[in-house]
Protein backbone atom coordinates (compact mmCIF):
# COMPACT_ATOMS: atom_id res chain seq x y z
CA UNK A 1 0.00 0.00 0.00
CA UNK A 2 1.24 3.71 -0.56
CA UNK A 3 2.18 5.03 2.44
CA UNK A 4 3.29 1.91 4.30
CA UNK A 5 0.21 1.71 5.43
CA UNK A 6 -1.83 -1.82 5.72
CA UNK A 7 -5.17 -2.84 5.10
CA UNK A 8 -7.48 -4.17 7.53
CA UNK A 9 -10.89 -4.94 7.85
CA UNK A 10 -13.93 -3.20 9.57
CA UNK A 11 -14.71 -6.03 11.53
CA UNK A 12 -11.73 -8.01 13.52
CA UNK A 13 -12.63 -11.53 14.46
CA UNK A 14 -12.94 -10.68 18.02
CA UNK A 15 -15.33 -8.41 17.43
CA UNK A 16 -17.61 -10.65 15.36
CA UNK A 17 -17.25 -13.16 18.18
CA UNK A 18 -18.21 -10.51 20.90
CA UNK A 19 -21.38 -9.50 18.77
CA UNK A 20 -22.47 -13.26 18.60
CA UNK A 21 -21.75 -14.98 21.80
CA UNK A 22 -24.06 -14.46 23.78
CA UNK A 23 -23.54 -13.66 27.85
CA UNK A 24 -25.54 -14.18 30.73
CA UNK A 25 -26.25 -10.31 30.89
CA UNK A 26 -27.27 -10.47 27.45
CA UNK A 27 -29.32 -12.76 27.84
CA UNK A 28 -31.47 -11.18 30.77
CA UNK A 29 -31.39 -8.15 28.88
CA UNK A 30 -32.92 -9.51 25.86
CA UNK A 31 -35.26 -11.33 28.21
CA UNK A 32 -36.47 -8.05 30.10
CA UNK A 33 -37.04 -6.33 26.68
CA UNK A 34 -39.51 -9.08 26.03
CA UNK A 35 -41.22 -8.26 29.09
CA UNK A 36 -41.29 -4.63 28.56
CA UNK A 37 -42.60 -5.40 25.10
CA UNK A 38 -45.17 -7.92 26.64
CA UNK A 39 -46.59 -5.52 29.38
CA UNK A 40 -47.12 -2.53 26.70
CA UNK A 41 -48.95 -4.81 24.60
CA UNK A 42 -50.85 -5.90 27.05
CA UNK A 43 -51.85 -2.59 28.58
CA UNK A 44 -52.61 -1.08 24.86
CA UNK A 45 -54.90 -4.25 24.54
CA UNK A 46 -56.76 -3.57 27.96
CA UNK A 47 -56.97 0.13 27.34
CA UNK A 48 -58.48 -0.45 23.77
CA UNK A 49 -61.10 -3.06 24.98
CA UNK A 50 -62.09 -1.09 27.55
CA UNK A 51 -62.93 1.88 25.46
CA UNK A 52 -64.53 -0.33 22.75
CA UNK A 53 -66.62 -1.69 25.22
CA UNK A 54 -67.84 2.01 26.49
CA UNK A 55 -68.49 3.13 22.95
CA UNK A 56 -70.52 0.43 22.34
CA UNK A 57 -72.57 0.52 25.81
CA UNK A 58 -72.92 4.47 25.31
CA UNK A 59 -74.14 3.98 21.41
CA UNK A 60 -77.05 1.15 23.15
CA UNK A 61 -78.17 3.27 25.49
CA UNK A 62 -78.89 5.99 23.08
CA UNK A 63 -80.33 3.81 20.78
CA UNK A 64 -82.85 2.66 23.88
CA UNK A 65 -83.88 6.09 24.62
CA UNK A 66 -83.60 8.15 21.36
CA UNK A 67 -86.33 6.39 19.12
CA UNK A 68 -85.89 6.08 15.89
CA UNK A 69 -87.75 7.89 13.54
CA UNK A 70 -87.76 5.58 10.83
CA UNK A 71 -89.45 2.81 12.39
CA UNK A 72 -92.45 5.12 12.57
CA UNK A 73 -94.88 4.09 10.01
Amino acid sequence: MPGGRESRPFYTAEMIRTLFVSSPARVMVLCLLVIVVAVADLAVTTVSTVVSTGVKATGAVIDAVIPDSSSKK
